[in-house]
């Protein structure tokens, strides 16, 4: 029979190997591709020249590295709106849903049934000019013609991702509030603590963690997302994570789209670690 330390590596090697083969090894191979010369596609086998060719072409290069600064800003406008948004859902099931909360949270996760693409399709009909939006700005009087700029626009894409990421959003914010207990609301009730009282003092510290896990959650991804900008965002909308996926389809320099995925990883992680200095989740927790 396997002894206690036998039991903890049978259960610990496969995703550990999983981890590796899946996870660090893809961003090992793409940080190695991003140190090679020349352009185009290059295999494995071809000459392998350490350079810092791509990473200079970049740095010439003003407007791929404004496009990632608009990136990161659209995608933190998103991920403070998606959470934002979700915090009173979040709030609902936990407080007034009751018996009812597992049924209205399978309820808001119905929708990822559906293709993602048919979404945001969806959401590229309704923002058309003669889509659902328009028509009732033009129905309630607001607008006298149909609005050209809601589709294919950088609004387009920030409107089309917050709604596919507020049910996300919801879980680590909805978990977080799981912790609290109806005593502590009570008892800050017996000390005279009014309703917002209560919920600013006691429920928006102890769900913090989880609504600040939904920022990142949210935050990370975004920033590489190319096909809801392709979608509905089109050449007005672009995101860097476009870019990227050009260079490693279209146009086929794997170098240079590699180099430009490690600084789009490096300066999200960088700006992730200086929101935690900022932000002790530790000390949120306790």
């Amino acid at each position: 029979m396997l002894g206690r330390r036998g039991i903890t590596w049978a259960f610990t090697l496969p995703p550990a190997a999983w981890l590796v083969a899946f996870f660090i090894a893809p961003l090992v191979l793409i940080g190695a591709y991003s140190l090679r010369s020349g352009s185009g596609f290059l295999r494995l086998t071809d000459p392998w020249e350490l350079s810092l060719q791509q990473y200079q072409r970049i740095a010439d290069t003003p407007a791929w590295q404004y496009l990632l600064v608009v990136s990161l800003v659209m995608a933190l406008v998103i991920a403070v709106a998606a959470t934002v948004l979700a915090y009173p859902l979040a709030y609902f099931l936990k407080f007034r849903a009751g018996s009812r909360a597992s049924l209205y949270l399978i309820l808001l996760l119905i929708p990822f049934a559906t293709s993602y693409l048919l979404r945001i399709m969806a959401w590229k009909l309704m923002l058309g000019p003669e889509g659902a939006v328009n028509s009732f700005l033009t129905w309630v009087g607001l607008i006298s013609h149909p609005l050209d700029s809601l589709v294919y626009s950088r609004a387009a894409v920030v409107i089309a991702l917050v709604y596919v990421w507020i049910p996300f959003a919801v879980l680590p914010i909805f978990a977080a509030m799981q912790r609290i207990e109806r005593a502590q609301l009570e008892a800050a009730a017996d000390l005279g603590a009014g309703p917002w009282s209560r919920f600013w003092r006691i429920t928006v510290p102890l769900s913090l963690p989880g609504a600040l896990a939904a920022l990142f959650m949210v935050f990370i991804p975004t920033v590489g997302e190319y096909v809801t900008p392709a979608l509905v965002g089109g050449s007005a909308g672009l995101m860097y994570g476009n870019i990227i996926q050009q260079f490693f389809t279209r146009a086929g320099n794997w170098p240079l789209g590699a180099a430009l995925s490690m600084i789009m990883l490096g300066l999200t992680l960088v700006m992730v670690l200086l929101a935690l200095r900022v932000v002790n989740l530790r000390r949120l927790a306790t």
